[in-house]
C-alpha cells in the first residue's frame, strides 16, 4: 500500500474516531486498517492515535498531518481530475517534429485545421531534418520521410511522396529537359544532404532502384534556398511534389522526368506508443487518417499502424 492510500486511511479513522467504524465503510476488516496505521506510524517513527478500547484520539503529531495532508490531497485530487480531462477530452500540449521539406506542403494547413477543430490543444511545432529521439526530448509525434529504424515506434504510412527533377522554365530551355536520370549528370545539379552525407538522387527506372551519385553545384543542409536558386535558373532539383507545389502551380518552376519517381517513398507518422495516449494524440491521429485518406495513395491502400518497410529517400526529420 503506498503513502497516498495510507494517509487516506489515516484521515478516514481521524474523522470517524474509530478503527472499525472505518473499515465498515471501506468494507474492510479492522485488522487491514490498524495494520495500515502501524504502517504508517512505523515509517514516521510517531504515535499518531491515543486508543482504548473504545475510541482513537490524535496526537499532536497525528494532528499535524491531518493538518498537512489535507493540502496535499487536494493537490492529488486536482491532479487526477486534469489527468483525467487530458485522458478524456482532447486538451494540453503536443510537441511535434517535421522536415524542412514538408514546411511548404499542405501539412501546416492540416495542423491549422486540427488546431481549429480543438481549440484547447497547444502545439510546440519542431521543424529539423535531425533525427529525434522522441522519448529522450519529449516528443509526441514525429512525421517523417523514409526508413526508421526503431523499432520501438508505431510507424502510422500517410501519403505516398512523388519525386519530380523541377528547374526554371529559362533553365530547361537553354539545356534541355532529360528523358532518363543518367542525363542529370550533364546538369547543374542543387542537391541537399545532411552535414557528412554524401549527396545521392534516388529514382525507379522499369521497376527497380536506381541511384545517382551528385556532383552539385551547390549542395546544403536544407532544401529551402536551393528552390530559390532553382528559380533564379540555376540548376535542377529533385525533390517531393508536395513540397514544390507553389512554384510548381505558378509556373515558376518546370517538372521533368515524373515516371522515374521512387514508388516506394512515404510520409510517416510515428509515435511511442499505442495504448494509455492523451485525448489530444488520439484526436491528432484520427485527424491525420482523415488527412492522407482525403489523398489517397496510388496503391490504395487506406492509412494503417505498421513497421516501417526499408527505402532509400530524402534524409528524414
Amino acid at each position: 500500500m503506498d503513502s497516498l492510500d495510507l494517509i487516506q486511511i489515516f484521515r478516514e479513522v481521524a474523522r470517524r474516531g474509530s478503527f472499525s467504524a472505518t473499515a465498515a465503510a471501506q468494507g474492510v476488516s479492522p485488522a487491514s486498517v490498524s495494520k495500515a496505521i502501524a504502517q504508517l506510524e512505523t515509517r514516521f517513527g510517531l504515535r499518531l492515535f491515543h486508543r482504548t478500547t473504545r475510541k482513537v484520539s490524535l496526537t499532536d503529531a497525528g494532528q499535524l498531518l491531518f493538518e498537512r495532508s489535507s493540502a496535499l490531497l487536494e493537490l492529488v485530487d486536482l491532479a487526477q481530475g486534469e489527468l483525467h480531462e487530458r485522458a478524456t477530452r482532447p486538451s494540453g500540449r503536443l510537441t511535434v517534429t517535421v522536415p524542412y521539406g514538408l514546411v511548404h506542403t499542405d501539412l501546416p494547413a492540416m495542423l491549422g485545421d486540427f488546431l481549429q477543430r480543438y481549440p484547447e490543444v497547444d502545439l510546440d511545432l519542431y521543424v529539423t531534418d535531425r533525427v529525434v529521439g522522441l522519448a529522450e526530448e519529449g516528443v509526441d509525434l514525429a512525421f517523417r520521410v523514409g526508413p526508421i529504424e526503431d523499432q520501438n515506434l508505431i510507424v502510422r504510412r500517410l501519403l505516398p511522396l512523388d519525386f519530380v527533377a523541377v528547374a526554371a522554365p529559362a533553365y530547361w530551355k537553354a539545356h534541355g529537359k532529360p528523358a532518363h536520370p543518367r542525363e542529370l549528370c550533364t546538369h547543374a545539379q542543387l542537391a541537399w544532404s545532411l552535414h557528412g552525407q554524401a549527396p545521392r538522387w534516388h529514382f525507379e527506372v522499369a521497376g527497380k532502384p536506381f541511384e545517382l551519385a551528385l556532383q552539385p553545384r551547390v549542395n546544403a543542409t536544407l532544401a529551402a534556398p536551393l528552390i530559390t536558386l532553382a528559380t533564379q535558373g540555376l540548376g535542377v532539383m529533385w525533390a517531393p511534389r508536395r513540397a514544390l507545389a507553389q512554384w510548381i502551380d505558378s509556373g515558376a518552376l518546370e517538372c521533368a522526368l515524373e515516371p522515374f519517381s521512387p514508388s516506394n517513398v512515404w510520409l510517416y507518422a510515428a509515435y511511442m506508443q499505442r495504448r494509455h495516449n492523451s485525448a489530444a494524440l488520439r484526436v491528432l491521429l484520427t485527424h491525420l487518417d482523415a488527412f492522407a485518406e482525403a489523398f489517397k495513395g496510388r496503391d490504395g491502400q487506406r492509412p494503417q499502424d505498421a513497421q516501417p518497410p526499408s527505402v532509400a529517400a530524402a534524409p528524414q526529420a
